[in-house]
């Protein structure tokens, strides 16, 4: 199917199916904000785990923080946030709208010095009438206290990776750590973007998983390495498509003040090749840089050689809501079966938002109360879902739409040999399970 098709095919089924509704949509939305429904917080839960369990809870050299969504404001000065966290932005001097130069630069073709003269805007269609680009910085402003006043100015949060900065001297000591080690966590960022686009690929609140790993100088290229084919793999583990996946080097203009070099993990989305998790060596830039706003002496002293020295660092950064989109479009399918054509989500099952759907073949009892019985068995452990209404051929679409792997069916051969129809998902098969072994069944199945 055509890309375009596709991307408007995701959007009406994340809505149809409440994985993903417009923000504020009562009140006719508001541009870059996304709520996420029933399974859509559901299937995020499950990226998120197992982002967490593959980064942290597996590994001997990784540790987690949380940190505060507001901080000193001196931290985005030393970063550099405040001074440089900019997007070129131009005007449309008819319809007024604003847009991002150097999307408008890529999308047409055209240079980013020449924008101004030879842009066209998406909006209303003018040519030669966008201003010159400017920088537009994007931190969200608020303020801290009972008075918004300069002295009670701070920033919401444009990334996480800040956050384990200024931590690193405090979980070191506390967690027992010794170079190489990471730092890792999982939480939200806010970016005030120009021009939000392309779904929930690029919105103004989002949730990012990252990782600092800290390595020693010398050292680093190594790791880069490492991490590359490590946060690859992952995405092959979970069920992304190969062909879909690239590994792209920046360009030495694309890269940040702070990087040494950058890769990115990209996927093929409907509209290109665009990055789904970028792995960075960072150098030393930021300790150094709070090492000497903050006074506070950051390196780290090495017992063994007693050298004394600015860890370098490995970032491997995901974005959960940009994750979700690529698992999203990767796991559509539309087939032919018996006739009828039915859409199905191909989850990998640790991602899925509902692992089984219990459907008691009719409403009545008995098989009502058998079905209710063995969905409160399987909830303590799964994420599992009852359905007596309509056809079972209607559930069983209802089901593959949500990309639940397994449905069990109870029917009246259940009241006598205590087993369930197990329905797969992808292959469609057909097998009669005991009911005393569903949870050891769907357990086996899913991890």
């Amino acid at each position: 199917m055509a890309a375009p098709d596709l991307m408007n095919k995701i959007i009406s089924l994340a809505k149809r199916r409440g994985f993903i509704f417009p923000g504020s949509e009562i009140y006719g939305g508001f541009n870059g904000f996304w709520d996420y429904g029933p399974y859509g917080v559901e299937l995020r839960n499950n990226i998120k785990k197992e982002w967490w369990k593959f980064t942290v809870q597996t590994r001997e050299d990784v540790v987690g923080v949380d940190t505060a969504i507001i901080a000193n404001p001196k931290v985005w000065e030393a970063s550099g946030h405040l001074a440089s966290f900019t997007d070129p932005m131009v005007d449309c001097r008819q319809c007024k709208q604003r847009f991002r130069a150097d999307h408008l630069a890529e999308d047409q073709e055209i240079p980013l010095e020449e924008v101004a003269a030879k842009g066209q805007c998406p909006a209303c269609g003018t040519k030669g009438e966008l201003t010159e680009p400017r920088p537009f910085n994007l931190m969200f402003k608020t303020y801290v206290g009972p008075v918004e006043d300069s002295a009670a100015v701070a920033y919401l949060r444009p990334e996480t990776c800040q956050g384990i900065f200024v931590n690193f001297d405090s979980v070191r000591q506390t967690a027992r750590k010794k170079v190489p080690f990471g730092i890792a966590q999982i939480g939200k960022a806010f970016r005030n973007e120009v021009n939000p686009r392309n779904f929930i690929f690029r919105s103004r609140e989002f949730e990012q998983m990252e990782l600092e790993f800290f390595v020693k100088p010398g050292e680093d290229e190594h790791w880069h390495e490492y991490w590359k084919h490590e946060r690859l793999q992952w995405f092959l583990d979970l069920g992304i498509r190969k062909e879909n996946l690239q590994l792209r080097e920046h360009e030495k203009h694309e890269l940040s003040h702070y990087a040494k070099s950058a890769f990115d993990v990209e996927y093929n989305f409907p509209f290109g090749w665009k990055e789904l998790e970028g792995i960075a060596n960072r150098t030393d830039f930021d300790l150094q840089q709070h090492a000497k706003a903050s006074g506070q002496d950051l390196r780290y002293f090495d017992e063994v050689t007693k050298e004394k020295y600015f860890p370098y660092v490995i970032e491997p950064s995901l974005g959960v809501d940009r994750a979700l989109l690529a698992f999203l479009l990767d796991a559509y399918h539309e087939e032919e079966v018996k006739g009828e054509e039915r859409v199905v989500l191909r989850f990998h099952p640790k991602l899925a938002p509902i692992k089984a759907a219990i459907l008691p073949l009719v409403k009545k009892d008995p098989l009502g109360t058998v079905a209710k019985e063995i969905y409160k068995k399987l909830q303590q452990n799964f994420s599992v879902f009852y359905d007596e209404s309509g056809s079972i051929g209607r559930r069983y679409r209802r089901q593959d739409e949500l990309g639940t792997p397994y449905c069990l069916t109870v029917d009246f051969d259940s009241l006598e040999d205590q087993k369930v129809t197990v329905r797969d998902r992808d292959t469609l098969n057909q097998e009669r399970v005991s009911i005393e072994d569903l949870p050891g069944f769907l357990l086996e199945k899913i991890s």
